[in-house]
């Protein structure tokens, strides 16, 4: 008898017809012997609308309360599911995060798991029923209700299947898996039917939008395989794991777009030990996430520092820089909006060559400017006008010729 958990976004359960339909596969899963816990999240844009009703009240509304009222979006989700179950004849019983044994470290609005006891999930499993968990929410120790940002039902799932010894995590969405780029801006982009943790904690991270970072840690550390599938038929998707089957001639396994980049320019600071490390400490202290990262080259005793953050991050950034800029004696400080990243990923850049090379010819033949680089082992990250975006993955797609990759024998 396997454990499997599953989790389904937003889409997945956005309407009445839709949760029936997701009950259905919970039923049929459950009914081939299986344990089935199952995460979602909440209907549709819902989340969206409690932010905008929020904001029709205040324009600041207290984090606490912002917490509680988005916490609401998966309460309404997995109460529908765990009726669609039952008019199947399925017993379900649903939890709200805090229920089900989420403990968190306290941020209301991006907390992290601490802890995932799933004492009543197991409990219900064993029971024979399913189990149907909230997922993006969690409780501090002093009880506040806690939310875990953008796409953190991925990190409760994953979790969850860590602490049940799941078989495996199901991700259900609406794309059919990972794919080299994503193909609504590359047709002829080709779905991975596997991929290293690392490789997709680096596609995550720098803008693909199929899981959530903190749930590829979270798989990674506790090494749970992690199956991306479509919601809407029950072919193969792609597998995240540790180890994967090589590739004939793929150096690079997948290209990021993010368009959620902001560049803030520090111009005319002060060349002397201590300036960056005042900066970006005033910034981290605010739990602001910095990206790509250059400084100009020394002139007149005056450096120039660029770097980018995330546009929902743009106005904290700048109420948290203006004191410190005139702190250290900098001359300025500009923003731009017009930007974008794109990003190369692959395991196989550790040993591969000309990586670098290509990707900066085939931004070059498409006539496209780089404005910022950042690499590691396995990325090569370029800041771009965000008008050139598409252009770009499309070049460099073809170049390094990611829809024609083979299996090896």
């Amino acid at each position: 008898m396997a454990v499997i958990v599953q989790k389904f976004g937003g889409t997945s359960v956005g309407s009445a017809e839709r949760i029936l339909r997701v009950a259905q596969r919970v039923d049929r899963t459950a009914a081939a012997g299986n344990m089935v816990a199952v995460v979602v999240s909440a209907m549709g844009d819902s989340t969206d609308e409690l932010i905008s009703l929020a904001h029709r009240i205040s324009s600041r509304p207290p984090e606490r309360e912002m917490a509680m009222l988005l916490a609401t979006g998966e309460q309404v989700s997995i109460a529908l599911l765990t009726m669609a179950l039952a008019k199947l004849g399925r017993e379900a019983v649903s939890f709200t995060g805090p229920q089900a044994g989420v403990l968190t470290d306290g941020n209301p609005l991006n907390a992290r798991i601490r802890a995932f006891t799933a004492e009543r999930v197991k409990a219900a499993l064993a029971a024979g029923k399913v189990a149907v968990v909230a997922g993006f929410q969690g409780a501090d120790a002093a009880g506040e209700i806690n939310t875990l940002g953008r796409g953190g039902s991925d990190t409760t799932a994953v979790a969850l299947a860590a602490a049940l010894g799941a078989d495996v995590c199901e991700i259900y969405t609406d794309v059919d898996g990972v794919f080299t780029v994503d193909p609504r801006i590359v047709p002829e982009a080709r779905k991975l039917a596997e991929i290293t943790y690392d490789e997709m904690l680096e596609l995550a991270s720098l803008g693909a939008k199929v899981l959530h970072p903190r749930a590829v840690e979270c798989g990674k550390e506790h090494g749970v395989a992690i199956h991306v599938r479509s919601s809407f038929h029950d072919g193969p998707g792609t597998i995240v794991k540790e180890a994967v089957k090589m590739e004939r001639g793929t150096v690079i396994s997948g290209i990021a777009c993010d368009e959620d980049q902001v560049k803030i320019a520090v111009v005319g600071v002060p060349d002397r030990p201590g300036i960056a490390a005042g900066i970006f400490t005033a910034i981290g202290n605010a739990g602001i996430n910095v990206d790509l990262i250059v400084q100009s080259i020394h002139r007149n005793g005056e450096n120039d520092i660029l770097f980018t953050v995330s546009r929902d991050n743009l106005e904290k950034a700048l109420a948290v820089l203006e004191p410190v800029v005139k702190e250290v004696g900098a001359k300025d400080l500009q923003y731009r909006h017009d930007v974008a990243k794109i990003s190369v990923v692959g395991a196989g850049m550790i040993h591969g060559t000309g990586v670098a090379a290509g990707m900066f010819a085939a931004l070059a033949a498409a006539g496209i400017n780089i404005e910022i680089i950042s690499t590691s082992e396995i990325k090569i990250s370029c800041l771009i006008a965000a008008d050139r975006l598409h252009d770009a993955a499309r070049a460099i797609h073809a170049h390094f010729k990611l829809g024609e990759a083979v299996d090896c024998p």
